[in-house]
């Protein structure tokens, strides 16, 4: 629908049809308030979108967010949405050499071949009993800090109280995560997979003083109370198609092609000024909801500029006509990589590349890693592919800042692309290149994005996939009693760049809404 040209007046009008304004506009209007979403692209979803990349392939791929791990069930239900998650059959795989044989770590399938695995790559039992310690204290943090996401956010010492073990918060809030890594496990490949979730889309070191890290690594291991990381079934599109949905059904109004331009507010009314290929409108609103990131919200509002931003991710999808062999020939590859798949990804191997993007130069050795959507999910592919063994492959690399492609975009992400793929080959027993499909046109089903590119697309700061630095999921000066509150009490901050926000979590949306319901 479109709104009118003239002024008219809305209860809320939200900027950003991404999955969190998605799900403020659905809880509003459900709760009967007039709700207008204002989208600048030609549809809704924002980051969270499944597209058709390849050219005449009829396969749906979660084109930039593909896995679901925060969103809590609370959502789902109270919005009604008719969306699933399938849990993935195995946690990890990581392809590693010992004693000059191919080898790995496999996580998942059961504790027995869990336990097995440890014991042989590393020679005894003592990992696999660290292992569990560590992810012991992690899930009890998780079934004591999910919940609170959705909640008015506590205190710091309210939520190290709700946690009451000082071990796991010093571990986590106080000391750097290398820390915590290097007492837990003393085998070099083990602390690199453990590692990992402190440095998706983050930029940093195991012992960065700033503990960027430990927060990027709460919010990876507490989603669901578990951590788990699911599958979104039809793939990630089908949320926020059921989002835009249910945001419809309950009356909100969910307008594409329009730009919000400007917002001027007295902090009790508000004017939103956006544009069209026809023209200029303006939308009066007691609230406004601004689903961007803080830099956008400062542009919006004539606000000095937040710190900039910086990504540091390159993501890439393929699609394959089989899924390659392994050197390894213990690894099955329909299980190796149903979970993730780490490349590159040792202690070391990390703090190496960590120092080559720090010093301004593309990692020599790119760690990356891997997972199949359609090992969980088939849907996603028409059922002739999926009948011929197609599968799909997304790759997320990791210490490839926005700041290594300033220079020629195209060319680094050339370079660390190729760079990335050499590393998975050599733990293939058959090139990557010889298990990718073709498109209508003859060209190789791959596809690459580096932070810049994702900058120029969703118009993410430096290609930062939260938008900014993540923040602890506990009050600090100045964060309001939801952690979406702005300078002016009726414009709020409802994207990844809120307190809580980050991942595809529906969490700022929700507690934008319940801050606005509050309001009156």
């Amino acid at each position: 629908m479109t709104p009118p040209r003239a002024s008219r007046a809305y209860d809320a009008v939200i900027v950003g049809g991404g999955h969190n304004g998605l799900v403020a506009a659905a809880y509003l209007a459900r709760a009967g308030r007039s709700v207008l979403v204002l989208e600048r692209l030609g549809h809704t979803g924002g980051a969270a979108v499944s597209t058709r990349p390849f050219a005449g392939v009829d396969a749906r791929l979660s084109r930039y967010s593909y896995l679901v791990s925060l969103l809590p069930p609370k959502i789902v239900r109270d919005l009604g949405l008719g969306f699933r998650v399938r849990a993935r059959t195995v946690s990890s795989y990581t392809p590693a050499e010992r004693h000059g044989r191919p080898t790995g770590l496999l996580v998942g399938g059961d504790e027995r071949r869990t336990r097995e695995s440890f014991a042989a790559l590393t020679g005894s039992d003592r990992e696999y009993a660290a292992w569990q310690r560590f992810y012991g204290m992690t899930g009890h943090v998780a079934r004591r800090v999910f919940p609170t996401l959705t909640e008015p956010l506590p205190a710091r010492e309210e939520l190290r109280r709700r946690i009451d073990d000082e071990d796991a918060w010093r571990a986590l809030f106080e000391e750097p995560i290398g820390v915590a890594i290097e007492e837990h496990f003393a085998d070099d490949l083990v602390r690199g997979v453990a590692l990992t979730d402190a440095l998706i889309g983050t930029f940093a070191d195991a012992h960065d003083p700033t503990l960027r890290q430990n927060r990027c690594f709460l919010y990876h291991v507490i989603g669901g109370g578990t951590g788990a990381w699911d599958v979104p079934v039809g793939g990630m599109g089908a949320l926020t198609d059921a989002l835009a949905g249910a945001a419809r059904a309950a009356g909100a109004v969910l307008a594409t092609g329009h730009e919000a331009v400007r917002v001027d507010t007295d902090g009790t009314t508000a004017e939103v000024t956006y544009r069209t290929a026809d023209g200029e409108g303006v939308a009066a609103a007691r609230h406004v909801l601004v689903n961007a990131a803080p830099r956008e919200l400062a542009a919006l509002t004539g606000q000095a500029p937040p710190a900039p931003a910086e990504g540091a991710q390159l993501k890439v999808n393929m699609l394959l006509t089989r899924l390659p062999r392994l050197r390894d020939p213990a690894a099955d590859p329909r299980e190796a990589f149903a979970g993730t798949f780490h490349i590159a990804e040792g202690y070391e191997q990390l703090a190496a590349a960590y120092a080559d993007a720090a010093a301004g130069e593309p990692p020599a050795a790119p760690p990356s890693e891997i997972y199949c959507h359609s090992l969980t999910d088939p849907t996603i592919l028409a059922p002739d592919l999926a009948e011929r063994g197609l599968h799909t492959l997304t790759l997320f690399g990791l210490h490839t800042p926005a700041r290594l492609f300033a220079h020629d975009n195209d060319a680094v992400r050339d370079e660390l692309l190729k760079a990335t793929l050499a590393q998975l080959d050599a733990h293939l027993a058959e090139p990557l290149a010889d298990c990718l499909a073709t498109d209508a046109d003859g060209r190789p089903c791959i596809e690459v994005r580096s932070p810049l590119d994702l900058e120029r697309d969703l118009r993410l700061p430096g290609g930062n996939i939260f938008h900014r630095e993540l923040s602890w999921p506990h009050a600090a000066e100045g964060t309001g009693r939801w952690g979406v509150e702005t300078g002016q009490p009726n414009v709020l901050l409802c994207g990844a760049g809120a307190v809580r926000g980050g991942g595809v979590s529906g969490v700022p949306g929700h507690n934008a809404a319940m801050a606005v319901l509050e309001h009156g």
